[in-house]
This record gives C-alpha cells, sequence and structure tokens, in this order.
C-alpha cells in the first residue's frame, strides 16, 4: 500500500502543477530513455534529492505500461549466456549517438540496473538486487526496495542494506531513508538508520542537525537526546535557534532535565534571548531550578502569554504576587521593567505602527530592550526635562488581564487613548479578556490607524455586533477608509441579524479588492432569510437580484421563496 500511495501522491502533484498529461509521459520517456542509452546516473537525476529516486521508481513503472521495450528484461539482468539488452533499446542507443555523440550514448549496466531495480515485474527487480552491490550509487534505490511490496524482493533488499550500510551512507541516505520510511513497509530502513547512527561518533552527526529536511533534523535530534549526544549548551541553542517547534520542545525539555543550581550562562542565555517562546518560557522555567528565580519578573512583561505565565509561576514560588506589579506598572507607578520612563522626548508615532523616530538633536543615550522580553528600558543619561511617569508597554498590559480581576479594567479604559498602537491593542484585549467590553466606548477604536488595534476591537465587538449601528457600519465599508477598517466593519456586518449581512455583502460585491469581493460572495451564497425577517420585503428582492451571477436559476427562485418574495 505504501507504494501505491507514493504512485497516487506523484501522479496527484504532478496533475495539481497543471502539467497536461502528454508533458508528463514526455518527461518519464526522457528520463527512462537517458539511462536506457547508458548516461550515467548523475547526469540524469539530481542524486542529492530523495525525492529523486522514489519519482524514478515510479516512472520506470509507468514507462512500462506503453514502452515495455525500454527495460531490460530478466535474462539479461542474470547474465545469462548470449542475452542482450532489447532491440528498442539498440535502436534507443543508436538514434542517442547519432544525436550526441557516441562518448555520450555508450551502453552501461548501472543505469540499465537502475532500470532494472524499478521494474514492475519483481524478479526482474529480485535479481538486480544481486548484482547491485558492485555498484555504490544504486544504495538509494536498494533502500527503495527494502520497502518492496513483493516479499521476495523486501528481504533480499533487507539483507544487503544490512551488510552495506555504514555511518557514512547512512548520514548521506537519511533523507531518503526516512523519506521511505512513511510508506507501509518503510520501517525496517528507519530502524536500521537508528542502530547505525546510535554505533557511530556523537559529531557524526552533525550534519544531520542542520539539514534542510525537517523530519531529519528532527530524527537526528531525538537521536542525540536520548543518547545524550548533544551537551546542556548544545541543547539550548538547538532550542533557541531551530525554527521548528517539535525540535524546540524537545531539546528546551532535555535542557530542563540537566538543569541544576550551578548551571552557567552557557545554558541559560540562549534560552532567554530566544526569539521562540518554546525557549524563552523553558528558559524562565529553568531560572527557578537554578536558583534565579528572582531574575524572571523582568520576563512578566514578555510579548509571549506563555512566557509571561511561566514567568508567573516563577515569581510566585519566591512568595511575590505578580497582580499589584503589573497594577502599578499600568497605572503608572512602577519599576523599568513595566514600562518606560517618560523622558520628555518628542516622538513622531508613524502611523499604524508601534515604532517611534527620535528627534534629531540628542536627547540621551537609551539602552535598546532586551530582545527577549517585551519590556523598554530606563534612559541612562538625565538629559531633557524632568523625568516622573512610566509608560507602559503591551507586555504588562495584557497581563495585568490575564492574572487581574474585573475592577483592574479601571487602569485599562484610560489605555485606550495611548499612542503607541500596541499598547492600544493589548488595553482592547484586555478588557476582553476581563469581560468588561462596553460597545459605546470602544466604538471609536474601529476607526484606527493601526490595523492591530481595528482588529482586536473588532473581536472584542463581535458578540455585540447587533448593538452597533449598522448604517455606521455600512458607511465604513466605502474605499475611502483603509482596508483594515473595511475588513472589520464588514465581519462586525455579517455577525448581524436579519437582512444586514445580505445588504453589506451586495455592497462589496463590486469591490476592488479581490479578497473583500471574494469574501462577499461567499457571504451572498450562505445567506439564509432568518427565522424573523418580515416576508416579502422589496429590499430583499431587489438585493437577490444584484445577485443572479452567483446562483443558478433554481436556487436564486428557491433563496426568493424563503425570503417571501418573487412568488
Amino acid at each position: 500500500m505504501g507504494d501505491v500511495g507514493g504512485v497516487v501522491e506523484s501522479v496527484g502533484a504532478r496533475r495539481a502543477s497543471g502539467a497536461p498529461l502528454r508533458e508528463m509521459r514526455a518527461v518519464t520517456e526522457s528520463t527512462v530513455e537517458r539511462l536506457a542509452s547508458g548516461v550515467p546516473l548523475r547526469d540524469v537525476l539530481d542524486v542529492g534529492a530523495p525525492g529523486s529516486w522514489t519519482d524514478l521508481d515510479v516512472e520506470v513503472r509507468a514507462s512500462a505500461r506503453y514502452r515495455p521495450g525500454l527495460l531490460p528484461g530478466l535474462a539479461w539482468v542474470e547474465g545469462r549466456s548470449g542475452s542482450t539488452v532489447s532491440s528498442l533499446i539498440a535502436a534507443t542507443v543508436g538514434r542517442l549517438r547519432r544525436e550526441r555523440g557516441a562518448e555520450n550514448a555508450v551502453e552501461s549496466v548501472e543505469p540499465l540496473l537502475a532500470l532494472a531495480l524499478c521494474h514492475p515485474d519483481g524478479r526482474v527487480r529480485e535479481a538486480a538486487l544481486a548484482r547491485a552491490r558492485e555498484y555504490p550509487d544504486l544504495l538509494p534505490l536498494i533502500v527503495v526496495r527494502a520497502a518492496d511490496w513483493a516479499e521476495p524482493v523486501r528481504e533480499t533488499a533487507r539483507e544487503l542494506l544490512r551488510d552495506v550500510l555504514d555511518v557514512d551512507a547512512a548520514v548521506a541516505l537519511a533523507p531518503l531513508i526516512l523519506l521511505v520510511g512513511r510508506r507501509g513497509r518503510g520501517d525496517f530502513g528507519v530502524r536500521l538508520l537508528g542502530e547505525v547512527l546510535r554505533r557511530a561518533p556523537g559529531e557524526r552527526l552533525g550534519p544531520l542537525y542542520g539539514s534542510a529536511d525537517r523530519s531529519v533534523r528532527r530524527f537526528a535530534h531525538r537521536l542525540a537526546v536520548a543518547e545524550g549526544f548533544l551537551s546542556p549548551t548544545e541543547l539550548a541553542r538547538a532550542a533557541a535557534r531551530d525554527g521548528d517547534a517539535v525540535i524546540q520542545d524537545l531539546c528546551a525539555e532535555a535542557v530542563l532535565k540537566t538543569v541544576s543550581a550551578d548551571v552557567g550562562d552557557d545554558v541559560l542565555r540562549p534560552l532567554l534571548t530566544a526569539r521562540n517562546p518554546r525557549a524563552r518560557s523553558s528558559g524562565v522555567t529553568a531560572l527557578r531550578r537554578a536558583g534565579r528565580a528572582a531574575e524572571a519578573e523582568r520576563f512578566l512583561t514578555d510579548r509571549s502569554a506563555v512566557v509571561r505565565a511561566c514567568a508567573r509561576y516563577v515569581v510566585r514560588q519566591l512568595g511575590t504576587d505578580p497582580l499589584p506589579l503589573y497594577r502599578a506598572w499600568c497605572s503608572g507607578l512602577g519599576p523599568e521593567a513595566g514600562g518606560e520612563r517618560d523622558t520628555g522626548q518628542t516622538r513622531e508615532l508613524k502611523r499604524g505602527t508601534g515604532q517611534a523616530r527620535e528627534p534629531k538633536r540628542d536627547t540621551g543615550k537609551v539602552r535598546e530592550s532586551a530582545p527577549e522580553t517585551g519590556h523598554i528600558r530606563e534612559p541612562e543619561s538625565g538629559q531633557g526635562p524632568e523625568r516622573g511617569s512610566f509608560v507602559p508597554v503591551p507586555g504588562a498590559v495584557i497581563g495585568l488581564a490575564e492574572c487581574g480581576e474585573r475592577a483592574d479594567a479601571v487602569l485599562l479604559w484610560p489605555l485606550l487613548a495611548h499612542p503607541v498602537p500596541a499598547v492600544r491593542a493589548r488595553a482592547v484585549a484586555g478588557l476582553r479578556l476581563l469581560d468588561v467590553v462596553e460597545a459605546g466606548r470602544l466604538r471609536p477604536l474601529l476607526e484606527d490607524p493601526a490595523p492591530g488595534v481595528v482588529r482586536e476591537t473588532g473581536l472584542a465587538l463581535l458578540p455585540s455586533a447587533q448593538e452597533l449601528p449598522a448604517d455606521w457600519l455600512m458607511e465604513r465599508l466605502g474605499t475611502r477608509w483603509p482596508r483594515h477598517v473595511r475588513v472589520t466593519a464588514f465581519r462586525l456586518l455579517s455577525a448581524g441579524s436579519g437582512i444586514v449581512p445580505l445588504r453589506a455583502a451586495v455592497e462589496l460585491l463590486e469591490d476592488p479588492d479581490p479578497k473583500l469581493r471574494g469574501w462577499a460572495e461567499q457571504a451572498v451564497q450562505r445567506w439564509h432569510p432568518p427565522a424573523g425577517l418580515p416576508g416579502g420585503e422589496a429590499e430583499v428582492e431587489a438585493l437577490l437580484d444584484r445577485c443572479t451571477h452567483l446562483f443558478s436559476s433554481y436556487v436564486l427562485r428557491r433563496r426568493k421563496w424563503e425570503a417571501g418574495v418573487g412568488r
């Protein structure tokens, strides 16, 4: 079944790419013809790509259906006396000699054996395996045959693979072995790969840790963790640098198991400064085991919710309640970990972003924010106007909502007018978490220049969308408004009742934005008259008449009948 799945996957991918059947056949003929003419494998295939070998296996079997004479027969593979390749192969070789020159079309055993190893006849494949041992470049096809559907072929290939697979070959063939391992009978190769690599020195797995193939990196790191090939420092760096979430979790958990009171910065720093929150959260958790729990306080305002949660847990282990800290930061009375001290510097806030531009005159050097947290530190110098108030940062604002009470909303409402868009957005999200949303007070933020603020406001107002004035939202569907305002207005209108969703969708049917237009068309097709809609409304009929291109005549009549019009 595994090989059948491979055939379906390969053919499906080619069809999805839009390649016509004749083009697919021409590619197959070209590959098989070149191998049959003796062109070396490395000149025909990308031997370093695992998919090239599985594709060759599929293509040879496909070519056997309409040009079986291109493939070597059993007699030639077994080397019987007087046996030769077929006349069709001989003719092909002759033609290619004339087209490319004799030196490029000399009959070679290795390419023909490659075709024999992919032959649809199992007897030919099994016989080819006996000769494949002499040709190292055919080892990838032995890996493929180790998952063959025919048991005699499969067992012969497995015995051969066990004999010839050494450490160097295992490292080189790991991507192909793991690819074939997804097949129904491909587990043998994966087990053998693990056995060979476990006996190898840990440094031999180095190329696998940085492989472009995600499955190879996962396999190598699992093996390294199980066998202890990587030190805690190397595991911490892998958790921080690898882009795969599985490897991040695997290595971070392995580091946590090794953390003790004498752990050094070479282990903790890569985790605490990592960009991905999985590694940072593990680093914060490790601070407690390392006896440095006090350092977790600065991560209470991290940009990631999971890191903030871990920081609150660690801080509580010291007997400190994080809620008063969040309240102090958001009320403007807290220490620098929760916000930025206002230096009186004039800043030009970029429209729609949380960035700021410093004025040209020198107002004092400011330390950059730590990459692992969401807070901004205090200026070093005392130059500039008198300083006194703290400006909360996004992590402190949402952190208050995550562990606060509904009464804490009084600290969040003033932040809706904050000049930094990210703070406004987190304030809206915090009000939603505390379940204290007031549609009238949040509605002006639907016109905010920052897309993130409008997005959070729309999410907060969605449960109370019917309380918003429909005419006011309809006006914001116009093209004079920014796209994020129009999208949010449409979402809120779509959550309305009665004829409002249909009216909004029809309004956007001729919109210049293709995505908005597509969403509107889908909304029209999904709309059905609700139970409370009075029957016979002329507006419903007029709106549906503008959507005739979206329905068949039967569906349109049915929809009008449901609305009580057009009878």
